[in-house]
């Protein structure tokens, strides 16, 4: 009675068809319910003994039943990952690193608030508070105050085998036992991920297929990795300039200016006209209303009008694109094909609606670049695409869910960016992290390689790593910017910008240095207070950073990771 329009008679009659087909594959729903639940309650058993050698669970499993019948429990698993002092790692994170694995997993409160809030313990006014924070409904604020948002899910289905099951758990395993976790900034060095005796007299499973015994791994066999993390842990700056930014936080009629210590600069500069593609490094450039100009005015759409990123491609990064602003093209070049230009000048003639990304979920208004460029680009990635631009009459707006004090924040334009119009990083802060990946890889990285895996529009050199994490405002030259919040990292930062090779070592890597989390860099928005910015920005220019207020003067630690807004 709810249809609108002539019942589906087909799709009803096609039921009689599935259901045949359905019992002919597996044998009947019985035999689906006796398979899917034997392997959730392997994985749960796995699960639940998996223990630091503290004694603490790895996982917090969120459940009505002990998985002991499947005529009350279905074959799902929902579950928090802990930390060995108890704290919940975030399940945007996990979500993250299970990508890396090809793993798919739901995370968040799958549409039961009030089962998230029983399990969980959320009150009503956590719920509110929450809201306030800037979390809504399927973003990636996964810990608020340090408590968790939501959790990770994982389902079985006919479909799913054993082999499916010990992938997971390997991921689990994997990811918590890496050295990496046992360095910085984990609370103790000799942390170790144990797994107690795994039921081995399950009928329908190998016993020679069930996970070994995990290892320990001891602190000799982590080296010399050790003493680089506990030089981050411990960094202190100088007291003559914790003293002065102390006194700068305490004066609340004016500005909290970064006071003492190096000048910081601007060292790389780099746009990239083609979303995901190749950066185009500059000296200076000019900026324009949404940043700087010509920075992700195009990108590859597939067939149905969707994005293609590296996530899908990672050969995009093998695209060069380049801006002649005097012959007014933009030149795009690629290894085996002939280079082609593409005119700065717009052309409106075919304009179409797409959907930019399910990430940042809004739609921008686009025209299609010609045949001759999708004719190329289709050539160099072997599938059918075409390449599009925004369209100046429509620009996109910001939809920060969380910009504090960002006046008239929905007004702001954007291009076809994720999240905000500059995306800047501290070359410090990747000196820090090339350490450990260093350490992690067994191999030597070249900092250019890193810098690039980050894409970044800004680059600069600050004295400290990672202090620009405490940034309220940046001003360079008379450009001023606002901080709207942190880059949380995803997989394309594994890709290698110079092959299209892909490491998942890399966000391992970073989750690990960086307490759990992924964040590297930080998101700029022009002030909006401020109407005249400079025609041109250079390398070598001079930042002068705002503190946030309370500013501590101390490291970022996982207990003190800021959400993304």
């Amino acid at each position: 009675r709810f249809e609108d329009g002539t019942v589906s008679f087909l799709d009803i009659i096609a039921l009689k068809h599935g259901f045949d087909v359905l019992e002919k594959l597996t044998g009947g729903m019985e035999k689906i319910q006796q398979h899917t639940f034997a392997l959730a309650h392997y994985t749960y058993t796995v699960l639940s003994t998996l223990k630091y050698a503290n004694g603490a669970p790895v996982v917090r499993i969120y459940s009505d039943t002990d998985f002991s019948s499947p005529d009350v429990q279905g074959p799902i698993i929902n579950f928090n990952l802990l930390d060995e002092n108890g704290e919940v790692i975030g399940f945007s994170q996990v979500d993250k690193m299970a990508s890396l694995y090809n793993i798919h997993v739901r995370t968040g409160c799958f549409c039961n608030t009030g089962a998230c809030q029983m399990h969980l313990g959320i009150s009503n006014e956590d719920i509110q508070r929450n809201l306030q924070a800037g979390h809504v409904c399927g973003d990636d604020i996964d810990l608020v105050d340090g408590r968790p948002t939501g959790s990770v899910r994982i389902s079985f289905g006919y479909m799913s085998s054993f082999e499916d099951a010990q992938t997971f758990l390997k991921f689990i395993i994997a990811t918590r036992l890496s050295k990496s976790d046992n360095e910085i900034p984990v609370q103790s060095s000799d942390t170790k991920l144990t797994t107690e005796s795994v039921p081995d007299d399950y009928p329908s499973f190998n016993n020679a297929d069930i996970l070994s015994p995990i290892p320990h791994i001891s602190d000799r066999e982590l080296g010399d990795d050790l003493s680089v993390g506990k030089s981050t842990v411990n960094w202190q700056p100088p007291e003559a300039a914790a003293e002065s930014i102390r006194a700068a936080v305490c004066e609340t009629a004016v500005p909290k200016y970064r006071r003492g210590g190096k000048p910081i600069t601007v060292t790389n500069i780099y746009l990239y006209p083609v979303k995901s593609c190749s950066a185009f490094e500059v000296t200076e450039w000019p900026v324009g209303n949404q940043g700087l100009l010509y920075d992700r005015n195009w990108m590859v759409v597939n067939q149905n009008g969707v994005c293609i990123t590296q996530k899908q491609e990672p050969r995009l990064c093998l695209v060069n694109p380049s801006i002649d602003l005097k012959q007014k093209v933009m030149v795009i070049q690629a290894e085996g094909m002939d280079p082609i230009s593409v005119s700065l000048e717009e052309n409106t003639g075919k304009e179409t609606v797409i959907c930019e990304s399910k990430v940042c979920s809004h739609r921008v208004k686009t025209y299609d670049c010609g045949e001759r460029i999708a004719a190329w680009f289709s050539m160099f990635l072997g599938r059918p695409c075409r390449l599009i631009r925004q369209s100046s009459d429509m620009k996109n707006t910001s939809h920060q869910k969380n910009t504090k004090g960002l006046t008239s924040a929905a007004n702001l334009s954007l291009s076809l960016v994720n999240e905000a119009q500059y995306l800047l990083i501290n070359v410090t802060s990747i000196m820090h992290l090339k350490e450990h990946i260093s350490a992690r890889l067994e191999e030597p990285l070249e900092t250019e390689e890193l810098i690039r895996r980050f894409r970044a529009n800004i680059v600069i050199s600050a004295p400290e790593s990672f202090e620009e994490e405490e940034w309220a405002e940046i001003s360079i030259g008379t450009l001023h910017l606002q901080v709207v919040g942190p880059c949380s990292r995803c997989q394309i930062i594994c890709i290698d910008q110079r092959s299209g090779e892909r490491n998942k070592e890399f966000l391992q890597s970073l989750s690990a240095a960086r307490g759990r989390k992924t964040n590297l860099g930080i998101y700029l928005m022009n002030q909006p207070l401020h109407s005249s910015f400079p025609d041109v920005l250079s390398v070598g220019s001079q930042v002068l950073p705002v503190l946030k207020e309370n500013t501590e003067i101390q490291p970022p630690t996982s207990s003190e990771e800021k959400c993304s807004g």
